[in-house]
């Protein structure tokens, strides 16, 4: 049976206080996420990550080190009533007191056959940000880890041929002074696993119709094969080499420019050789 809410917290403050709550505070200093007065729209999808990322907050809320307000933001894009009401049903469990607004995203993509989870995840962001605009928010927060990290830089590379991260916060484009931030930048996913497991939580997995269909999304747009296939090549590389998750991280904190071919900086490319008989 699924712990109560208590249980859930302490477990937080507890067991997994070092893997979960020190690395999202880490992840908070070191990349400068949250400042005073800012008010974070929470987003939530129901997924494993999403509600821990809410527990983290709300524990952050409770050391009131500075003012800073939370929405708990869920977006409906069309979810079926049974993972609408697990959903609710996990966020009164745990204490979540949810904001939540309807749109059709599934409607809209539901016929599109080319990337429909990339299409679908741009069109959620975007209601995401209006939403969060609406409710006064300055930032969004993404439940985004360390895994999706080091997956990514490597499927921009294998698959994208570009060497490229997900950021640990960006500014909208669209919604000037909107801002998006992801605090669970430096937590492993097979932390997040155990925590769950511990309290014996049952999260959505997938809640998109598009699961009979196509093949899994993750909330950034990614195909799950293709994800997959990523996931096992590291795990492979790691039997010989311990360090290579770690590595794969560091190669975008530690690029040096002069020895690459080319590369873009504001939508400009810069080719080595403009500079090469400097």
């Amino acid at each position: 049976m699924p712990q109560d809410n208590v249980q859930i917290e302490n477990s937080i403050r507890k067991r997994f206080h070092k893997s979960l709550f020190g690395r999202f505070a880490r992840a908070l200093n070191q990349y400068e996420l949250l400042r005073e007065n800012d008010r974070v729209a929470v987003c939530i999808s129901g997924g494993k990550d999403s509600m821990l990322m809410a527990k983290l907050f709300q524990e952050l809320k409770r050391h009131d080190k500075f003012p800073f307000e939370l929405v708990f933001l869920v977006m409906d894009p069309g979810y079926s009533p049974a993972n609408r009401a697990a959903l609710e049903e996990n966020a009164a469990l745990m204490n979540i007191p949810l904001t939540v607004f309807s749109s059709d995203i599934f409607n809209a993509v539901y016929e599109i056959d080319k990337s429909p989870c990339y299409l679908c995840a741009r069109m959620r962001r975007g209601h995401l940000y209006s939403q969060a605009k609406k409710l006064g928010c300055n930032k969004i927060a993404l439940g985004h880890h360390y895994d999706d990290v080091i997956e990514t830089i490597l499927m921009g590379m294998l698959y994208g041929g570009q060497v490229q991260t997900m950021m640990p916060k960006l500014h909208s484009t669209n919604f000037p002074g909107m801002e998006l931030i992801r605090p669970m930048y430096l937590i492993r996913e097979e932390d997040i696993r155990r925590w769950r497991d511990y309290n014996d939580l049952h999260f959505l997995q997938c809640a998109c119709r598009f699961t009979e269909q196509h093949t899994f999304c993750k909330s950034d747009g990614s195909s799950d094969s293709k994800r997959m296939e990523i996931k096992a090549l590291i795990a492979r590389l790691k039997e010989t080499n311990p360090f290579v998750e770690g590595n794969i991280f560091k190669s975008v904190e530690n690029v040096n420019l002069s020895t690459v071919i080319a590369y873009k900086e504001n939508g400009v490319r810069h080719h080595f050789l403009e500079h090469y008989e400097e």
